[in-house]
């Protein structure tokens, strides 16, 4: 993101208000006759909110200065005053508030401007919304060429490179080439594309990808390996992969993920001693729950069970959301862990009642009242009832998509805990949910774990929320609070589970 000054942004708005005072002369002009006393009015509101604005921004108030921008781009309509509001925000370094403005700015903005389009679209990954993403982008590159749609992947490779989750965003660019094709010459992007292919199980296409990499670059040792641990990963191939990743280690010698390799086709070949050894190498460098998942996992099949646990532990507290870690531990299921592992096929419900207190700068308030929550096939049907009972909303959350239904009316979004505080005004977490009343991190989103001596989950971080846990003897969780703290205030929320 850029970073501006405040000098910076006053020139901004210096500039963008005498490039937008043209709109307002004319719209005034030609909108009604000068007689309309309402058009007169609504003219001068209008240009006190841009001057306001400014003001605001002189103050240093930038937040102020931001919102009355986007108020006023709502209100008149002009993407040039939405594309001002995205350019304190980002000034402002808020990735937020400038998705915010640039959705505005692309929805008033023709088909024809491809600007408004490509940063929104940015700006949608910038804020790690890969499977929001997909669809526009697909819709977007269809209509260039493909030099165009090669140099927009291109700006691209920083931002997936920053994905809080590699795997999502590799799989959401695998997405777009595959319906956007031909295939990009960049040999970076294909890199990509192939470690995004592997994740969606089109092993041979991934294959056949990394292949056309080595070829064009022998020496490429993130390409050999990629290909080596995919061989390895699934078990196939062992002597090939083995001299694929002894290539790279040659090349890379020090590269710890190349380490990791060694060590898990190590593994697979049955040569446990020298596999802890690579992998213990590579944890100590690279310190990544993958790899930590590897590590204990060999120390497990090769009886040091506490060496292990120890090991799981330190990876769960780097990110326990990380796919392969969750896997290793749910089909090792060890000993340790007092609680039921988080199997996102298993039918459950929760019922409870929760309170809501907001600690703002200048104000306090809060709410309080009952909820249901049942998670099956993959879903969420999370119920909110107030202090005397009535329902208040019904929100239904899927991997993909949540809706809101509410008054006889069904609203759809992505993001969940947005439905929710516009149904309540409370702002109650509801994306996996069911994972951290389970306690577990949701999956898609870094996330650490902290856990007592008998295993039990004290503390899992995620999203911004700090979650602690209270068990009763039997396992069954009784208290969740969750809290969160911002530049703005403190939010806490109560969970008591009936």
């Amino acid at each position: 993101m850029l970073k501006y000054n405040l000098y910076q942004i006053k020139r901004i708005f210096t500039l963008s208000f005498i490039s937008i005072m043209p709109y307002f002369m004319m719209a005034h002009s030609f909108a009604q006759p000068k007689s309309s006393l309402s058009e007169n009015d609504r003219y001068a509101i209008e240009m006190f909110q841009y001057l306001a604005s400014q003001v605001a921004l002189q103050r240093g108030d930038i937040a102020l200065s931001y919102q009355t921008m986007f108020n006023l781009a709502k209100n008149t309509r002009d993407p040039r005053i939405a594309q001002n509001a995205m350019e304190i925000a980002l000034a402002a370094q808020s990735a937020e508030a400038s998705l915010e403005s640039a959705r505005l700015w692309d929805e008033l903005t023709p088909d024809t401007d491809t600007n408004s389009k490509e940063v929104f679209l940015t700006l949608l990954m910038f804020n790690n919304k890969w499977n929001e993403a997909v669809e526009p982008t697909i819709k977007y590159l269809k209509s260039q060429t493909p030099d165009k749609r090669e140099a927009f992947l291109t700006q691209l490779l920083p931002i997936i490179g920053k994905s809080n989750n590699q795997d999502v965003s590799n799989v959401a660019l695998a997405k777009i080439i595959n319906a956007t094709k031909p295939l990009p010459k960049n040999t970076n992007i294909l890199f990509i594309y192939a470690l995004g292919e592997e994740k969606l199980g089109n092993f041979a296409n991934m294959e056949k990808v990394l292949l056309s990499i080595i070829k064009q670059k022998p020496n490429d040792s993130s390409a050999l390996n990629a290909l080596g641990y995919s061989y390895a990963d699934r078990n196939i191939n062992l002597t090939e992969a083995l001299r694929l990743i002894l290539k790279a280690n040659t090349l890379a010698p020090n590269d710890p993920y190349i380490l990791d390799s060694l060590g898990w086709v190590y593994f697979r070949l049955g040569r446990n001693d020298i596999a802890i050894q690579y992998l213990t190498q590579s944890f100590n460098q690279l310190a990544e729950a993958e790899v930590g998942a590897h590590l204990g996992e060999v120390l497990w099949v090769n009886q040091q069970p506490e060496a292990a646990e120890k090991i799981w532990r330190k990876a769960e507290s780097i990110n326990a959301s990380q796919t392969t870690l969750r896997e290793t531990l749910r089909r090792l299921r060890p000993d340790w862990s007092s609680t039921e592992l988080f199997d996102e096929t298993i039918s459950r419900r929760w019922d409870g009642r929760f309170a809501v207190t907001i600690n703002e700068k200048q104000t306090k308030n809060g709410g309080s009242g009952a909820f249901t929550l049942t998670h099956e096939n993959l879903n969420d049907n999370l119920e909110i009832r107030g202090p005397l009972g009535a329902s208040i909303a019904k929100i239904n959350v899927t991997p993909s998509r949540a809706s809101l239904e509410q008054n006889g009316q069904t609203i759809t979004a992505i993001d969940a805990d947005q439905l929710i505080f516009q149904a309540t005004q409370l702002p109650i977490p509801a994306r996996g949910l069911s994972a951290w009343l389970s306690g577990f991190t949701r999956p898609g989103s870094p996330g650490t774990v902290k856990r007592n001596e008998a295993g039990q989950v004290t503390e899992i971080t995620q999203d911004g929320w700090l979650l602690k846990y209270i068990w009763d003897a039997n396992n069954k969780l009784q208290r969740l609070n969750m809290t969160r703290s911002n530049q703005d205030g403190d939010i806490e929320v109560r969970l008591i589970i009936d």
